[in-house]
């Protein structure tokens, strides 16, 4: 993983605790002043309760919902011609992508962020995607679940999210019938969701797929149908009984071992890449004393850990990347189509992992190729140039890359014009890289010369070069 030098002045300290704080409960340096003003505890206060849209988006108004309207909609597309069948499943494909636009404008507009920081975790964690799942309403209330509980009880959202449309889905638990055993969402159950690996055996996997054999869909929420369930007595995790979907997390959440999957993720989604053993079992355990309540595991979390100086832990993701490189350019012509194009080619497709492991964060945010595609849209941007929303408009035909044209955009970074270069300099970096080596301070004064002059009409553009040359070291991918 890549480090930094740690040198600590009393600056660094007040930035670290207010800029690096701000991209790891949120996406750009927009929280700092507020993080300095309120103190880190007000400012999670702020954050728990603040309230949420309840609203279904207007594009979801249209679109299938109930499971009448659903079997009508694909019953149309098998009874139409070719053109009518592409004309549909654009309309569909349309409303995938305005629902990632909506997404992304809640990570841009929300006045404290954490919570959708927490639904973008819950959203790696409990993994469902748009691709497999094919209906966005279900998508859209699966997401709607993890905002809603975002703060709230890991023991209770597991159980609710076993019960989407969206998760029968998406592990194919509509193929799980009695006599006919599918062990998908059985065993990513286990495995992923709630305990990990190494703690359950074959067994419990079997025994919890009996156990939610024919759970599948329903007008709202999965439901079982009797007719494929088994009703039979089940072993799991040496309890045996004629268990149910509920009563597999209930014991579930009885094992010594279940905290410290959870606990690890959340350290890694916020703080550490590799968080230590000795962190994961000590808020494990507190988070097993609270009875799986997230909210006072953050809060100890955020509040312990605010205190500690651990630059350079975290690489950032590609929304942190994005986000705090067009907030610090002050550009706001970036259609949110395109930041969602963008998030794709760094491998955060927005409602598509991969797989149902989800995104694996860390080193994985920084192969060669995604450090390409960070330093062509900060070439891109810097320069004064941004994909066209036209471009995103004419959806195109499976397998076929948008057809791409640019907009001119105004990037300019704020810079003290009364101050000279070397502190301009030091200004941006304590911003950004936060530490410095003499090599990359000597690069950055042949960028921003000793005779700069901060009132000359072309000062931006000069500013711009040496933000662009920041923005491009290994150390501003790091927070």
């Amino acid at each position: 993983m890549l480090t930094q030098k740690k040198s600590y002045s009393i600056y660094t300290l007040f930035m670290e605790n207010s800029n690096l704080w701000s991209l790891r409960l949120g996406f750009s340096n927009r929280e700092s002043s507020k993080i300095e003003q309120l103190g880190i505890e007000k400012f999670l206060k702020q954050s728990f309760y603040t309230k949420y849209d309840k609203q279904l988006p207007s594009f979801l108004e249209d679109d299938p919902k109930t499971l009448s309207e659903i079997k009508e909609f694909r019953q149309k597309i098998k009874n139409t011609d070719s053109e009518e069948q592409k004309k549909l499943l654009k309309d569909q494909l349309r409303n995938s992508i305005e629902l990632k636009k909506w997404w992304i404008d809640k990570f841009k507009t929300e006045e404290f962020p954490l919570r959708e920081k927490m639904v973008l975790f819950w959203h790696n964690h409990f993994v469902a995607t748009a691709q497999k799942v094919k209906v966005n309403y279900w998508v859209y209330q699966h997401n709607q679940l993890l905002r809603e509980h975002a703060f709230g009880n890991f023991k209770e959202l597991t159980k609710k999210v076993i019960h989407t449309n969206a998760m029968v889905r998406y592990l194919d638990n509509i193929d799980n019938k009695k006599d006919k055993i599918n062990e998908n969402l059985s065993r990513e159950l286990l495995e992923l969701f709630t305990i990990g690996i190494g703690n359950y055996t074959e067994d419990d996997i079997k025994n919890g797929a009996r156990a939610l054999a024919g759970l599948g869909i329903g007008e709202e929420e999965a439901k079982y149908r009797r007719i494929f369930e088994d009703n039979g007595n089940k072993t799991y995790f040496g309890k045996t009984g004629n268990w149910k979907a509920d009563d597999l997390v209930d014991i579930i959440f009885q094992q010594k071992n279940t905290p410290y999957l959870i606990t690890r993720k959340i350290l890694k989604w916020l703080l550490y890449d590799t968080p230590s053993e000795d962190l994961v079992q000590y808020y494990g355990d507190y988070l097993r004393e609270e009875n799986y309540e997230i909210k006072p595991l953050l809060t100890k979390i955020i509040t312990e850990e605010f205190t500690k100086s651990h630059l350079g832990s975290k690489i950032k993701d590609p929304l942190v990347y994005l986000f705090q490189l067009t907030e610090e350019l002050q550009v706001k012509e970036v259609d949110n189509a395109v930041i969602a194009y963008y998030l794709k080619q760094q491998g955060m497709d927005l409602f598509n992992q991969v797989n149902v492991k989800g995104w694996d964060g860390g080193n994985s945010w920084l192969t060669s190729q995604i450090y390409l595609q960070r330093n062509n849209i900060a070439d891109l941007l810097c320069n004064g140039r941004t994909i066209s929303r036209k471009s995103f408009k004419n959806i195109p035909d499976e397998g076929e890359a948008p057809k791409m044209s640019f907009d001119k955009i105004e990037p300019t970074v704020l810079f003290d014009t009364n101050a000279n270069n070397k502190q301009i300099i030091e200004a941006l970096c304590q911003r950004l890289l936060f530490t410095v080596d003499e090599d990359t301070q000597k690069d950055m004064e042949n960028i921003l010369k000793y005779d700069f002059d901060p009132k000359e009409a072309n000062a931006n553009n000069a500013v711009l070069r040496l933000f662009n040359y920041i923005v491009k070291k290994p150390e501003y991918q790091l927070i």
